[in-house]
């Protein structure tokens, strides 16, 4: 059976996640009110396409709704997600998702909870972003971790130095050579392009290698790559924007934490909530600031202003430094080939982390009632 899916807002992580939906062969259709993105979609994907307010009743009311499996409401805007979600149920989807940015639904004291708009599932990007820049700090070694079946499944990917003792051998060289560490090689990124291995593949220098294997042998892997994990104690984010101020809340208690932020104003409306945090307000793009900073003691950099630029600039200046992981967080998915290629070690989108999630609850779903 053809699963049947609508999508409100084809702004980037609409539009990706039509574009990755589509692979699977659902029937798709994609509503924004923007009619450049209705172009760019339709330009892109076999789907299904109408130019209009998601959150209109008329516009929903030309799909069957009680055909749809999933309503996924995608849009920057809360408001319109909210109550495009509510249409959707009234008209009988059978499950919605909605991207909220506001966690004020899901504070204990809420008036109106996502239930209340009909939503089965929410996306928050933002705290998608922060989950995933813990995990990376968690597995330092790593560019990129995502888990699966209830965390029991790792996807792993390390990115290989010269010193990896893989370089110049073969994926079925190493699974012969260690046999006790249970795990696939899944995909390389090579070249600004990746591939699915076979046994004759060759590990090269920068490759950017995913490795899938059970949670408890990640550490293994890690050493079998030559890159295992370091212990990471001094914690530098850039930026009280959501993400850092999420990830200060959630790792001020175990990393010695200083959170930069430029603007007084936001600085000293938030110090007082991050109670374990040192808030410093300065530049982070001055050199002599961060200098004055310790910036040469820091295990970790996080940038995670509200501006792509500064954390691309940021993120070069604390890799120039010596800092042994550097994460850049970046709003869109422009950057994402040219900054591998500069030497970040681990990039982060709200964005890409929200297609992620939403991906993940539609197969988690599918796997479910296949069982």
């Amino acid at each position: 059976m053809v699963l049947k899916i609508v999508i409100v807002g084809a702004g980037e992580v609409g539009y990706n996640l039509s574009k990755y939906l589509a692979k699977e062969d659902y029937a798709i259709t994609v509503i924004d009110i923007d009619e450049n993105k209705c172009h760019k979609v339709k330009n892109a994907i076999d789907a299904k396409v109408i130019n209009g307010n998601g959150a209109s009743q008329r516009i929903l009311q030309q799909i069957d709704m009680n055909e749809i499996d999933y309503f996924l409401s995608l849009t920057p805007l809360d408001e319109i997600n909210l109550i495009a979600s509510k249409a959707a149920k009234i008209l009988g989807a059978k499950k919605t998702i909605a991207r909220l940015r506001s966690t004020e639904f899901n504070h204990k004291d809420a008036i109106l909870s996502p239930q209340d708009f009909g939503i089965d599932y929410v996306s928050y990007p933002e705290k998608a972003a922060q989950q995933e820049i813990e995990q990376l700090i968690r597995r330092t070694s790593a560019v990129e971790v995502k888990t699966f079946n209830d965390d029991k499944i790792t996807l792993l990917g390390i990115k290989l130095e010269t010193s990896s003792p893989l370089v110049g051998r073969s994926v079925r060289n190493v699974k012969l050579a260690n046999p006790f560490i249970n795990h696939q090689t899944a995909v390389i990124y090579r070249d600004d392009s990746s591939f699915i291995t076979h046994n004759d593949t060759i590990y090269k220098k920068d490759d950017v290698v995913y490795f899938l294997s059970r949670t408890e042998d990640v550490d293994l892997i890690q050493q079998m790559a030559g890159k295992p994990s370091f212990n990471v104690k001094n914690i530098m984010i850039i930026g009280a924007g959501k993400i850092g101020r999420l990830l200060s809340k959630s790792l001020q208690y175990d990393y010695n934490l200083k959170l930069i932020e430029k603007s007084s104003d936001k600085a000293e409306k938030y110090n007082a909530s991050l109670s374990n945090t040192l808030m410093l307000i300065g530049n982070a793009l001055d050199p002599e600031f961060l200098e004055s900073e310790s910036i040469y003691d820091m295990d970790c950099v996080i940038a995670a202003t509200e501006d792509e630029q500064t954390n691309i600039m940021c993120s070069l200046l604390a890799k120039d430094y010596g800092v042994k992981q550097v994460i850049v967080h970046i709003s869109t998915t422009n950057y994402i080939k040219p900054i591998r290629r500069m030497g970040i070690d681990a990039i982060v989108s709200k964005n890409v982390a929200a297609v992620n999630e939403v991906f993940k609850i539609i197969h988690t779903d599918q796997q479910e009632i296949d069982i």
